[in-house]
């Protein structure tokens, strides 16, 4: 049966394998046994202040230790965490306070002058002052457990931010039960099974960070806690996942791209890694076989999902080879989720047309905190059943069935322009141009104001934009084709690793501005 509050999973680890090693960063390593002690004295701790059960406790801390310890404390306390991006500019940091209004903020003392003369910021708990783990008695364990058992797989488990068009960011509510049915239907599948070493690299603001603690607790998995700053020394991340014997990772592609275009793989070998799901955004198939040809012991996943699903949604197991301009599907629902495919007019798609993708299931988020009219846009009553309301989450994703059934993400609906007169997936673009080996990486973007597209790359200096256009011209007809390039060092990125689109597209305005 099932667990109702994840934390019950920690507790039959402990009685399990209370002596594993289930965390390492780069100053300590923990045991289950010595993790469930400082996440039980973290609750206590929690309990001593007013705080209503189910109430939202923010983190600022940097990833680290400390971080799983407090993240998982507040689980064990019946409260759900949200952590905060310590590098964020202050007034996005103003924005989600004043939005979720936390109860509590669990920090240090000398990080707190960045955050207690907010006029949004809740009561401060300093890690300094929580008792060491040894203080915790029989009898204050066995009153949170008491109080646990009055909890519901409804209640909230964490809060995440993310990005919101009004520049308040948009904070998901996710719940036990979302994470249960995700980890025991992804475990169902046969995509992981316990036991993994993690090559834990999202920040932990990221709904992957949320997994991986999940991970731990459900499947004994450690984690390995890379730092914060490893994708910007991707030969140091490779080493130090191959000296921790790293089996499983799950990572944006942006960094997988980049490991791809420096060949990092052929000096830096990575025997022990058995498992690899990306997500988050379309991994260039070019790149993916690079890596594909690189680890061949290893199981490569694509995984699908918005964060209002809980993580992912659908996913695809790499079992035949693909061209390099042959994109992978996100393949098939997990069990307990159904998606549907849906047209403009609210209803099913014929096989093979193009809709916008709707998901419901077990683990489809309570909606965005604080935040009914967003709520209310997003999540709405099945087309399908009119004599009963059933809830169903529109991603905004355009996708369309294979000839094998397979569901494949054809874009974005605000990435789908008219140009011309002509309707065209800007992704299809960037595909195409990747797929012919110029650039390492690039985006493509609509400059409304000028009616003209602009391409964004990287490329080595040897590569000329005569090269880029004169591939592109090869392949994509003349109405599809980019009219300005514009050559970067770096593609931005935003703090979940992918390439910031925003800021690209606001330089566009920027330019016309001026």
């Amino acid at each position: 049966m099932y667990p109702i509050h994840l934390t019950e999973y920690l507790d039959d680890l402990t009685i399990r394998a209370p002596s594993r090693t289930v965390l390492i960063d780069a100053n300590a390593t923990m045991t289950v046994v010595e993790l469930r002690k400082r996440c039980l004295t973290t609750a206590v701790a929690i309990a001593r202040r007013p705080v209503n059960a189910t109430s939202i406790i923010a983190v600022y801390l940097p990833k680290s230790i400390d971080t799983v310890v407090a993240d998982i404390g507040i689980i064990y306390s019946c409260n759900a965490y949200m952590n905060l991006d310590i590098r964020q500019p202050a007034q996005r940091t103003r924005n989600i306070l004043a939005l979720t209004r936390p109860a509590l903020l669990l920090t240090t003392r000398a990080l707190a002058g960045a955050v207690a003369e907010l006029p949004e910021c809740p009561p401060l708990l300093f890690l300094e002052d929580i008792p060491a783990s040894h203080s915790l008695t029989r009898e204050k364990e066995d009153e949170l457990l008491t109080a646990r058992a009055n909890a519901i797989d409804a209640d909230i488990m964490c809060i995440i931010n993310t990005s919101g068009s009004t520049g308040t960011p948009k904070a998901v509510a996710l719940t036990h039960r979302n994470f249960i049915d995700f980890t025991e239907n992804s475990r169902a599948a046969g995509i992981w099974q316990g036991g993994e070493i993690v090559g834990s690299l999202s920040p932990q603001i990221f709904d992957i960070w949320s997994f991986e603690l999940c991970m731990l607790m459900a499947g004994g998995s450690t984690l390995v806690l890379l730092p914060e700053n490893a994708a910007s020394f991707p030969a140091r991340l490779l080493q130090n996942m191959a000296t921790q014997h790293v089996s499983f990772i799950f990572w944006v592609p942006t960094i997988m791209v980049n490991i791809a275009n420096m060949d990092l793989l052929s000096s830096i070998p990575l025997p022990d890694l058995r498992t690899v799901w990306f997500a988050g955004e379309v991994f260039p198939t070019a790149k993916c076989n690079y890596w594909r040809a690189k680890l061949p012991q290893a199981t490569f996943v694509n995984m699908y999902g918005p964060i209002e699903i809980t993580l992912d949604c659908c996913y695809h197991v790499l079992r035949r080879d693909f061209d390099d301009d042959e994109p992978i599907p996100i393949g098939k629902p997990f069990r307990n989720t159904s998606v549907l495919v849906l047209n403009d007019q609210g209803m099913p798609v014929r096989n093979g047309e193009e809709g916008e993708l709707c998901i419901r299931g077990a683990s489809l988020a309570q909606g965005y905190y604080n935040d009914p009219e967003k709520t209310a846009a997003a999540f709405t009553s099945s087309p399908l059943h009119t004599n009963y309301p059933e809830r169903i989450y529109h991603t905004g994703d355009i996708v369309a069935a294979n000839t094998d059934g397979e569901l494949v993400f054809r874009g974005r609906k605000d990435t789908l322009i008219k140009h011309h007169g002509y309707r065209i997936e800007l992704a299809e673009i960037e595909h195409v141009c990747i797929a012919q080996g110029h650039v390492k990486n690039c985006c493509a973007a609509y400059d409304k104001a000028r009616q003209r597209i602009v391409l964004f790359y990287e490329a080595d200096g040897t590569v000329e934009e005569a090269d880029v256009r004169r591939s592109l011209r090869d392949i994509l007809p003349r109405w599809m084709l980019p009219s300005d390039y514009r050559r970067l060092n770096f593609l931005p990125l935003n703090s979940n690793g992918k390439i910031d689109r925003c800021a690209l597209k606001a330089s566009l305005e920027e330019r016309h501005n001026a």
